[in-house]
């Protein structure tokens, strides 16, 4: 695959359409994944768990709607997580993410 290399994917603030490709778990390199303030819709591919090295996640600002993952809470590299302004419901158990009190976290 072409990209599974990369490390950062940020696309902020670029009016992006559409929802986000399950095929976003094959970039297992992926340190950051940024697409916040944009229009995506549709729900969180649960592939997103397939990003071990995950450390930052941010779908602030969106459209995505439906439950929240729970894979999310075994991304054991994950330090912040920014959900908010979207419609998203459910709940996510840290118990193996690096997401503490002293971390940032939003999903309201």
């Amino acid at each position: 695959a072409m990209f599974t290399r990369l490390t950062n994917l940020i696309f902020c603030n670029n009016d992006l359409t559409g929802s986000i490709p399950s095929d976003i778990g094959m970039l297992n390199q992926l340190f950051i994944l940024f697409f916040q303030w944009n229009r995506l819709t549709g729900s969180i591919p649960p592939e997103i768990s397939n990003l071990n090295n995950l450390q930052w996640l941010s779908l602030g600002n969106n459209q995505l709607s439906g439950l929240i993952p729970p894979e999310i809470g075994i991304l054991t590299n994950l330090q912040v997580l920014w959900l908010y302004n979207n419609e998203l419901s459910g709940s996510i158990s840290f118990s193996f993410c690096k997401i503490d009190s002293d971390n940032c976290w939003e999903v309201a």
